[in-house]
């Protein structure tokens, strides 16, 4: 696959992780299990840019693009059409942005009891999926989204997160 992770830091984030490198494993395993695995066989480049931030930064994003005046865990922004990711081959294609917010990840990685690091795989694949338009806007999607993101988890080594989620 030649995937291209463009990623940014701030400061909040663990500068001893590879972030780039997670986000890397992340977005490809996401790409293979999602309705569009062509991508991550196929000769054509794919692009995707990863913000990890701050809380504030992520609230201020939700409330001026889905005016949700909140943070969130993770917010992801697709930029490319379904037609664009029905092909293996052609010009480079940029899926679009993924940005997670440090303080939430921390804070749900220690409620669940796991890596922050696992946590942040899970939302990268969670954002990945969605710029592969994937969603979960109703219990079929759901569903559907939930049991790819398991599936990307378990290529990374990544225990299923929603067995305990009740």
């Amino acid at each position: 696959m030649m995937l291209e992770i463009a990623i940014e830091t701030d400061a909040e984030w663990d500068s001893s992780t590879d972030w780039a490198a997670l986000a890397r494993k992340s977005a490809e395993s996401a790409i293979a299990e999602s309705a569009f695995p062509q991508l991550a066989t196929g000769s054509r480049p794919v692009e995707i840019s990863v913000r990890l931030t701050s809380d504030e930064e992520v609230r201020a994003l939700n409330e001026q693009w889905r005016g949700n005046d909140r943070p969130t865990n993770v917010l992801s922004f697709p930029m490319a059409e379904t037609t664009e990711l029905e092909s293996d081959s052609g010009p480079g294609l940029l899926l679009g942005d993924v940005v997670l917010a440090r303080g939430i990840c921390a804070a749900e990685a220690a409620a669940k009891a796991i890596p922050i690091e696992d946590h942040a795989a899970h939302l990268l694949v969670h954002g990945t999926l969605h710029l592969l338009g994937d969603d979960h806007g109703d219990d079929e999607s759901a569903a559907n989204m939930e049991q790819r993101e398991v599936r990307a988890l378990a290529r990374l080594g990544i225990a299923n997160p929603y067995e305990s989620a009740g």
